[in-house]
């Protein structure tokens, strides 16, 4: 387990904010940050600091990314034609840990990501390890026979602490997603504001 699993709710505790949604976030009980200094008042922020702050949070939403990736899919999205932030959202979706996090067959985004890494998913039948794996539209993502019955699966899958989106396409009695569209920013079911156009603005400095 890393650091970073271990430590999680730590990010929504410096963010203020509970970014997954879950009702376990300290956030929902005490809103200042970590630390014995945690509850001074909060200096206001400068452009520079909001704009740092929206990409923390959805780096951060989606777990184990690192600044190297982020920034690399960022530099992919403005390749694309058309809004770069819509761009960026659009291709943080289509990684295989999300979509195995958005389908619920994960309770959170950090078990996706160690589901992926294990092998427990097939992608057009074939097993697939890497979590930051783009999906294509029409892929068909399978859970591998033997985790279909796991407990973890089920009660992901059974919870009602987060619904499923319209851009994928789920079949839970066989558990199979496929993405039917690339989703825009809201289309996605972010559980706080996310704020790409601030992202954009902090790497075109």
């Amino acid at each position: 387990m890393t650091k970073r699993m271990q430590s999680k709710y730590k990010i929504d505790r410096r963010l203020g904010e509970n970014i997954w949604g879950r009702a376990k976030s300290p956030v929902n009980r005490r809103e200042y940050g970590p630390g014995q200094h945690g509850q001074r008042r909060a200096s206001k922020l400068s452009d520079f600091g909001i704009q740092l702050r929206a990409k923390q949070k959805l780096k951060g939403h989606y777990g184990e990314i690192t600044e190297k990736q982020f920034k690399s899919t960022y530099k992919e999205a403005e390749r694309i034609k058309g809004d770069t932030g819509e761009n960026l959202v659009g291709l943080l979706e289509r990684r295989l840990d999300a979509i195995c996090y958005r389908a619920k067959f994960a309770p959170t985004i950090f078990a996706a990501r160690q589901f992926v890494s294990h092998g427990q998913l097939l992608v057009n039948g074939t097993r697939v390890t890497v979590p930051s794996y783009r999906v294509k539209i029409g892929d068909v993502i399978e859970v591998r026979a033997k985790m279909k019955q796991h407990p973890i699966v089920l009660d992901a899958l059974a919870s009602g602490e987060r619904d499923t989106p319209d851009y994928l396409q789920i079949d839970t009695d066989k558990m199979t997603v496929s993405i039917i569209a690339v989703p825009s920013l809201a289309d996605i079911p972010y559980a706080v504001q996310m704020e790409p156009n601030l992202i954009v603005e902090f790497y075109s400095r």
